[in-house]
């Protein structure tokens, strides 16, 4: 099968823990991902939140899982290149869905995007890689940035919540030899370090380690109404690791009342194969 990405590109996305690619998405995907979300919000899933605490004002939306509910987002989660992309990236034989959501971020909302990595909020360990599809032109302090090469700090933060506020969930611990810390104050000590961030336009995206930290760096307010798909995605080292009390509980009692058990490596109908090498 011919490659999509260049050798340069995956050394590139192992180095620093992101990589920007370039109209990698036809725009009949960016329109279809559009028109799904404009589904879920006027049917959303029980997932569905907003994350602004103020009512009547601008907000920042964000519905996920829903894959299995609206057309178009399955679609191009089975559909689209990103499978074939991810398992170029982390070098797999196959690549399994671990969750597909989306934020949309009205014009003029104040809320953002805390610092945070992904690995966190879920009940999963092993290669994983994020694709962050934004659906507007979106300029690079519109969007979230990416701390260069922090995914291999060999460090396991706390979940930030995402509501205004951006409260820490639980206290530093050890569980089965694993230290989970307090995330770093990246915004009061910028100077520290080292931030990926591009001027996206429709059909490009960023791909990055599920283990690298981003958030919200500018206090720039956009004001036009911003929407990304993110989508995450397994190799075959994942496996079901219900460790800590901080992931989502009805995310956790869902996939325990579906059969998954500690150590299960991922597959059925919640973490369908969406590329098999042959």
């Amino acid at each position: 099968m011919e490659k999509i990405l260049s050798k340069e590109q995956i050394n590139q996305f192992q180095k620093d823990g992101a990589i920007f690619l370039k109209g990698l998405f036809d725009i009949s995907w960016i329109k279809k991902l559009e028109k799904g979300i404009e589904k879920d919000i006027k049917n959303p899933s029980p997932r569905f939140k907003s994350h602004t605490i103020e009512k009547g004002i601008p907000a920042y939306l964000e519905d996920y899982w829903t894959w299995d509910l609206v057309p178009e987002f399955k679609d191009f989660v089975f559909n689209s290149p990103y499978a074939k992309i991810a398992a170029e990236l982390m070098s797999a034989k196959k690549i399994n869905l671990v969750m597909d959501n989306w934020f949309l971020r009205e014009g003029g909302s104040k809320s953002s995007t805390p610092f945070h990595h992904d690995i966190s909020y879920f009940d999963m360990d092993g290669t994983m890689c994020v694709l962050w599809l934004p659906l507007q032109p979106t300029g690079k302090n519109e969007g979230v940035v990416w701390v260069k090469g922090s995914h291999l700090w060999n460090k396991l933060f706390l979940r930030v919540l995402f509501k205004d506020g951006h409260k820490v969930e639980g206290k530093e611990c050890v569980i089965d030899g694993k230290k989970y810390e307090l995330p770093p104050d990246i915004l009061g000590n910028k100077n520290k370090y080292e931030f990926l961030q591009w001027d996206c336009e429709l059909g490009d995206c960023v791909i990055f380690d599920m283990r690298t930290l981003h958030g919200t760096l500018s206090s720039i307010i956009p004001n036009k109404t911003l929407s990304r798909y993110t989508l995450r995605v397994a190799k075959e080292d994942a496996k079901i690791s219900y460790i800590g009390d901080w992931t989502s509980y009805n995310y956790r009692k869902s996939m325990q009342e579906a059969g998954y058990k500690n150590g299960d490596p991922l597959g059925g109908k919640m973490f369908p194969t969406l590329f098999e090498a042959s």
